[in-house]
């Protein structure tokens, strides 16, 4: 997949912009806060429906606009895509792909595919789990649009039956009616532990490989799911396990007001030689294995699906040591790849096919 043209209106700190990146290394340089995240930022709302540094549609719009808009087109194996993003300060987000309004967010999903690695997803080996379910649920999500609706099933189910478990707490011989939230937390969770667990499983194989390229060998990296429910089985036993997990924590559940057991309480372990890479890993350790998923997770989109998804890098060179600088460059050899840096002597080695300079939300080609 090769990105043909990144259109931007009110989108941030931009009123209009238009950009056509290299089939290569395309790199956009300048100082802090004039704009180079942004562009980034853009091509990831379109490859997931999400930004990457916030939840709230208006903080993307333009200080003084009422709507932004994002247009992506890209080069597939198939022909041409397209996805569109509208943003509204008085309205729901409106979404087109091939000039079509969609209805659902998940139809957007698998037409512009990406990998963004930026210094906040440091935060997915050393913070809680939270971070690690965010990382693989965006990435099954556009591997696989069925895992992103099941989540989404999974979802309000969980906070339905949250609102249902406030008010059990003064009739709790009222909690037979937690029975239908139980069902569904369980049909689309099951789902979802399965999708998890297979696609962990991929990661944990080619973590390993990206891993010893990357340290040189110096170390074994290793990921692994740890599901709140045992997830060895699949299918109907799996549900069956889910649904009798939710019930025998029931009148736990209702004396806390939480549900205590499904895929949202789920972690992935990043190990290395055998050790948490959360609790023991160095500075350095923790670059390198944020770095090895984001990169895995490249090749695993690229295998799936027969081409190559984007690669966005958000001013990381200037996290990662010399050798590691070098290491990456060479690995970004026939993947588009956009890159953010403030000192452009970071991608000193890289065969940049296009240096766009920013400054104050201006595009000047070097």
């Amino acid at each position: 997949m090769l990105i043909r043209s990144i259109r931007l209106a009110g989108f941030r700190n931009y009123t209009e912009a238009e950009i056509h990146p290299s089939d290569g290394v395309t790199v956009f340089t300048g100082n802090n806060a004039q704009g180079k995240t942004n562009i980034l930022e853009a091509v990831y709302l379109c490859c997931t429906g999400r930004s990457h540094r916030t939840t709230h549609d208006k903080e993307l719009i333009k200080n003084d606009h009422d709507f932004a808009r994002v247009t992506v087109e890209a080069d597939r194996a198939d022909g041409m895509h397209d996805v569109e993003i509208l943003l509204s300060r008085i309205s729901r987000r409106r979404i087109k792909v091939a000039g079509n309004t969609v209805s659902k967010s998940g139809e957007m999903l698998g037409h512009i595919t990406g990998v963004l690695f930026s210094p906040e997803d440091l935060r997915m080996v050393k913070d809680g789990p939270a971070e690690r379910r965010r990382f693989v649920d965006m990435e099954l999500s556009q591997l696989r649009p069925a895992y992103y609706y099941a989540l989404q099933r999974y979802n309000r189910a969980l906070k339905q039956r949250g609102a249902l478990l406030r008010e059990l707490i003064n009739a709790p011989a009222a909690s037979d009616t937690l029975d239908m939230w139980d069902a569904e937390l369980a049909q689309s969770g099951q789902a979802i532990m399965t999708m998890r667990r297979d696609f962990i499983a991929k990661l944990s194989e080619q973590a390993g490989k990206t891993h010893e390229f990357v340290a040189n060998g110096a170390e074994k990296m290793e990921v692994e799911y740890v599901p709140s429910v045992r997830a060895e089985e699949s299918g109907e036993e799996l549900r069956t396990r889910l649904e009798k997990e939710l019930h025998r924590a029931r009148q736990t559940d209702i004396r806390r007001q939480i549900t205590s057991v499904g895929p949202h309480r789920d972690d992935v372990k990043i190990l290395l030689n055998g050790l948490d890479a959360r609790s023991f890993g160095s500075q350095g350790q923790v670059r390198t294995c944020a770095l090895s998923m984001k990169l895995s997770e490249l090749e695993i989109m690229k295998k799936e699906s027969g081409e190559a998804p984007v690669l966005m890098l958000d001013d990381v060179m200037s996290e990662l040591d010399p050798g590691r600088r070098r290491l990456l460059i060479r690995m970004l050899s026939g993947v588009q790849t956009l890159v953010t840096c403030t000192d452009i002597e970071d991608l000193a080695g890289a065969d940049a096919g296009k240096i766009i300079r920013v400054h104050q939300a201006t595009l000047q080609e070097a």
